[in-house]
């Protein structure tokens, strides 16, 4: 057991030394959704709180991400956030797209799957009251309603 021990202490000390990049990209405020679309600052605030750091190129990284095996998982979050959707470079997408992922952010929303409850733990600013949640839920579906408008794309049923 003792063997076991030391060999898993080792093990922890040999992996520290393979930490991760935490290098964010470069800003890009003219792609970025809340400066694109002119998000009232309460609601933004909101936003920054319970989404960035895992959806956009202004990650935090928080002392534990000097922890490894945690920073692995932290940072394959951040980059799978990021894939899955990316507000910093939200211009980017097409139209469409961009009604379709506010759709699903306000969906992710509603039904307590976003924020994850695992990043409230850390991040109690991210815990919203149900009034906070219900703001970025018709946020997020009033505009991609006006993306879908603006664009003279099929308006989703349901979107205000």
């Amino acid at each position: 057991m003792k063997k076991i021990l030391v060999i898993l202490f080792v093990a922890f000390v040999l992996i520290q030394f393979f930490p991760i990049d935490k290098n964010n990209p470069a800003p890009t405020p003219q792609m970025d959704f809340l400066n694109i679309k002119k998000t009232p600052e309460t609601t933004a605030t909101l936003i920054r709180n319970g989404c960035y750091d895992c959806h956009s190129n202004e990650s935090k990284y928080p002392w534990y991400s000097n922890v490894q095996p945690i920073a692995w998982f932290l940072k394959d979050h951040i980059d799978e956030g990021r894939k899955e959707l990316n507000f910093s470079t939200f211009a980017t997408l097409e139209p469409k797209k961009q009604a379709h992922k506010l759709d699903e952010a306000a969906e992710m929303i509603e039904k307590g799957e976003m924020p994850l409850d695992s990043y409230i733990l850390a991040h109690s600013e991210a815990k919203f009251s149900e009034a906070q949640k219900q703001e970025l839920i018709k946020y997020f579906k009033f505009q991609a309603n006006d993306i879908r408008i603006l664009n003279n794309l099929p308006t989703e049923k349901g979107a205000e």
